[in-house]
């Protein structure tokens, strides 16, 4: 099973994070969230790790001039943008988030084939990091082939829950978990320890 372990903040705790060898690294270029990234560069970490920018309606320019400092591999982006603005991001695969309840159309997701993924996180206040789960039951309505990121409220108490789910038909087309503030000792600080529990329990 991939992971992406999202909201990576401090450069001591990116470079102690990346000995677990995570698939991807998420760094968050929102300036309302607590996670928002601002050190001056990305620490050197293991090149299998595939650097993810999460954005939220942002500029294209914003997020080219990112990409480039950065260095990123994967652009992510939790806001509203539509298929015409996510057609004019080039270089980089695209994640594109989208919030979940029991009221949600999956067939709206057709107009957004040019993306590489798409992630399915918890409607929430916040754009995405609310730290609660959907009901995962709800992508039985999901019939695309693309593939997906699984995040909103993934933590250790629920790793009977996330087993169960893999070993179900509805996370066929489930590329990764998302996991995020149920691993933290702060904002921004992952727990080495617990996330190392947690991959060697899956």
């Amino acid at each position: 099973m991939r992971i992406k372990i999202c909201g990576m903040k401090y450069a001591e705790n990116i470079c102690l994070i990346s000995k677990l060898k995570p698939n991807f690294m998420g760094f968050i270029f929102y300036k309302n969230s607590s996670r928002f990234f601002t050190e001056e560069q990305i620490p050197v970490i293991n090149k299998s790790i595939k650097k993810v920018g999460v954005f939220v309606d942002a500029e294209i320019n914003y997020i080219f001039s990112m990409v480039k400092k950065y260095k990123l591999d994967y652009v992510q982006l939790h806001g509203n943008e539509c298929p015409d603005y996510i057609s004019k991001i080039k270089g980089v695969k695209i994640i594109k988030a989208f919030p979940i309840d029991k009221d949600f159309d999956f067939q709206k997701l057709i107009a957004f084939d040019s993306c590489d993924y798409f992630l399915f996180d918890t409607k929430g206040k916040m754009p995405g990091g609310n730290g609660i789960s959907f009901d995962w039951k709800i992508l039985r309505k999901y019939s695309l082939n693309k593939p997906f990121f699984l995040a909103g409220g993934i933590g250790f108490s629920n790793i009977k829950k996330i087993k169960n789910f893999f070993n179900s038909e509805i996370s066929d087309n489930c590329f990764a978990l998302d996991i995020n503030s149920h691993f933290e000792l702060d904002k921004g600080i992952k727990d080495f320890q617990l996330i190392k529990k947690f991959i060697n329990e899956l």
